[in-house]
């Protein structure tokens, strides 16, 4: 009777402190494989877009006012992101005292938003096979509206994207550059590449308050370089990025 008390004692306490004690590197590694379900996307040249750019008024998708998920993108994002000079809509220089949120108009989204060549609403390609190559397709929140032609399973989906030192976190809220169904590079392994040619061979845009975030070196260019990956909200950690969440 008292060796079996001693061996019930023995792994209560084993229980406790199992319990207490941090996990070892093992446990730790798996659970990290665990939440990072996603592969990184590296050295992707990203370019810079904003709500109300117009680089190409003769191009179908060369109008921001606009997106592939919103008729009234501008209207809904609160205006110009960024600066009217001369009726024209500008981007302009962001800083870490203001949160990287515009200075000269209150945004009513996220000003941390990007986009991604998977367009899965407009574009019948990437509607068709949304539900086989979006990873997260089958989960219970989004299964039953994979038929649905009136909702996205891509608009607002968190994007961890890093560059230069730097780590931020923004919302899809459009698609492109270039290709709209290029699900082998978006849903893809680590060494898959754009299949776009255009801008450098760039495989996303980022918004003014991302492209201060992450330091980039030119406001509107194609020689920054990130490398991303899709993240679940809960994974998202606290920042600016979390100030005004579009929903």
């Amino acid at each position: 009777m008292a060796r079996l008390r001693r061996t019930l004692v023995t792994a209560l306490l084993a229980v406790l402190v199992a319990a207490v004690l941090p996990p070892t590197a093992g446990q730790a590694a798996v659970g990290e494989r665990a939440r990072a379900s996603y592969p990184w996307h590296t050295r992707i040249v990203a370019t810079t877009f904003w709500v109300g750019e117009v680089f190409d008024p003769h191009a179908a998708d060369g109008s921001q006012m606009i997106s592939t998920y919103d008729d009234h993108w501008y209207e809904s994002y609160g205006g110009c992101d960024g600066r009217i000079r001369g009726g024209t809509c500008t981007t302009e220089r962001r800083y870490r005292r203001d949160g990287w949120f515009p200075r000269r108009m209150t945004p009513k989204q996220n000003p941390f938003y990007l986009d991604l060549p998977f367009d899965d609403l407009n574009d019948r390609v990437g509607f068709r096979r949304r539900g086989a190559v979006v990873p997260w397709a089958t989960r219970p929140r989004y299964a039953g509206l994979v038929d649905d032609p009136t909702v996205s399973l891509m608009k607002n989906r968190w994007v961890q994207i890093r560059s230069r030192g730097r780590t931020c976190y923004g919302q899809i809220q459009d698609a492109g550059p270039g290709r709209y169904h290029d699900a082998r590079y978006v849903f893809g392994r680590r060494d898959a590449r754009p299949a776009s040619k255009r801008y450098n061979n760039a495989g996303l845009d980022v918004s003014p308050a991302l492209n201060g975030c992450l330091g980039f070196r030119s406001l509107d260019g194609d020689r920054d370089r990130v490398d991303w990956r899709f993240v679940d909200g809960r994974d998202v950690p606290r920042g600016p990025w979390k100030r005004l969440v579009t929903r």
